[in-house]
C-alpha cells in the first residue's frame, strides 16, 4: 500500500514566487548574476590552487575544496530555478528533486566540517607554527578533506533516503524555490517523526559540534595574537585568518538568522513571512558562495599575486 501511495506522486510543483511576477524577473537577473560570478569566482581560486606552485599548501588546498563545494552547490539548484523563469515549467520529477536534495545536504554539511578543518589549520599556523609542516602534512591535509566529503555524502544518503521513502499521496506543490528538506515533509502523509529526530542528530554533529571547535581555535588562536608584543605582528597574524573568520560569520549568521527568527502567528503576516524564508534562503544559496572567493582575494596577497600570474605562465608555457 506505502508503494502505491508513494507512485502516485511522480513530480513536484516548485512554488518559487508565484503569486509575485514583479519580483520574478528581478530575481532572474540578480541570480543569473550572482550565479556567473559564482562560476567565474571559484573557478578562479581552484585552478590558481592547482597552477600556482606558492599555494600548494594546506590552507589554499582547502579553499580549493570550498570553491569546488560552492560550484556543485549552487548548480544542483540554480540552473533549474532560473529555468522555472523562462518557462511555464514549474515542476522537478520525483528521482530528480532526491537528487537536488541528497547534493544539496551533502554540499551544506561538508562545508560546515570543512570549515572547522579551516580552523584548524589556522590554529596550527599561529598558535603551533614551527610544528605546522609536520602536523599539517599532505598525508593529514588531504585525510582530512577526504573525510569532509565522506561525512557530508554519509549524512545526504540518510537524511535523503528517509525523506524520499515517505509515501506522498496528496499534494505534490512545494513551497519554496527547491525541494527543501522540511517543505518536502509537509507534503508526506506519513510519521516524520523519524526524519526529524534524525535531521536533529545531524544538526547536532554537523552544526553544532563543528561551531564549537570554530570557536575554541579562535579562542586559543586570539590569545596568541593578543600575546604578540609588537602591533606589526598582531595585524599580520590576525590577516592570515581574517578571511576563514569571515566566511564563517556570514555562513553560520545566515543560517541562524534563518531558522532562529521568531514566526508570524496570524495567517496574513505568514504569507510575507513565507516570501522573506524565501529570500533568505536564497542569500544562503547563492549570496555567500558568491562573497567566498571574493572575501579571500580581497583579502589576501598570495592570490592576487596568483591571479595576475595565470596569464603570464599560459603565455610563456605557450612559447614553449
Amino acid at each position: 500500500m506505502g508503494e502505491t501511495n508513494q507512485s502516485s506522486v511522480t513530480e513536484f510543483v516548485l512554488l518559487g514566487l508565484f503569486g509575485y511576477p514583479e519580483l520574478e524577473a528581478i530575481y532572474f537577473v540578480l541570480v543569473l548574476c550572482m550565479y556567473l560570478v559564482i562560476l567565474l569566482g571559484n573557478g578562479v581560486i581552484i585552478i590558481v590552487s592547482v597552477c600556482d606552485t606558492h599555494l600548494h599548501t594546506p590552507m589554499y588546498f582547502f579553499l580549493s575544496n570550498l570553491s569546488f563545494l560552492d560550484i556543485c552547490y549552487t548548480s544542483s539548484s540554480i540552473p533549474l530555478f532560473l529555468s522555472s523563469f523562462l518557462t511555464s515549467k514549474k515542476t522537478i520529477s520525483f528521482s530528480g528533486c532526491g537528487v537536488q536534495m541528497f547534493l544539496s545536504f551533502a554540499m551544506g554539511a561538508t562545508e560546515c566540517v570543512l570549515l572547522s578543518m579551516m580552523a584548524f589549520d589556522r590554529y596550527v599556523a599561529i598558535c603551533n607554527p614551527l610544528r605546522y609542516p609536520i602536523i599539517m602534512s599532505k598525508t593529514s591535509y588531504v585525510p582530512m578533506a577526504a573525510g569532509s566529503w565522506i561525512a557530508g555524502g554519509v549524512n545526504s544518503v540518510l537524511q535523503t533516503s528517509l525523506a524520499m521513502r515517505l509515501p506522498f499521496c496528496g499534494d505534490n506543490v512545494i513551497n519554496h524555490f527547491t525541494c527543501e528538506i522540511l517543505a518536502v515533509l509537509k507534503l508526506a502523509c506519513a510519521d516524520i517523526s523519524i526524519n526529524i529526530i534524525s535531521m536533529v542528530i545531524a544538526n547536532m554533529i554537523f552544526l553544532v559540534v563543528p561551531v564549537l571547535f570554530i570557536f575554541v581555535s579562535y579562542v586559543f588562536i586570539l590569545s596568541t595574537i593578543l600575546k604578540i608584543p609588537s602591533a606589526e605582528g598582531k595585524r599580520k597574524a590576525f590577516s592570515t585568518c581574517s578571511a576563514h573568520l569571515t566566511v564563517v560569520i556570514i555562513f553560520y549568521g545566515t543560517i541562524l538568522f534563518m531558522y532562529a527568527k521568531p514566526k508570524a502567528k496570524d495567517s496574513s503576516g505568514a504569507d510575507k513571512v513565507q516570501v522573506t524564508d524565501k529570500i533568505i534562503s536564497l542569500f544562503y544559496g547563492v549570496v555567500t558562495p558568491m562573497l567566498n572567493p571574493l572575501i579571500y582575494s580581497l583579502r589576501n596577497k598570495d592570490v592576487k599575486e596568483a591571479v595576475k600570474n595565470v596569464p603570464c605562465r599560459k603565455c610563456s608555457s605557450e612559447a614553449m
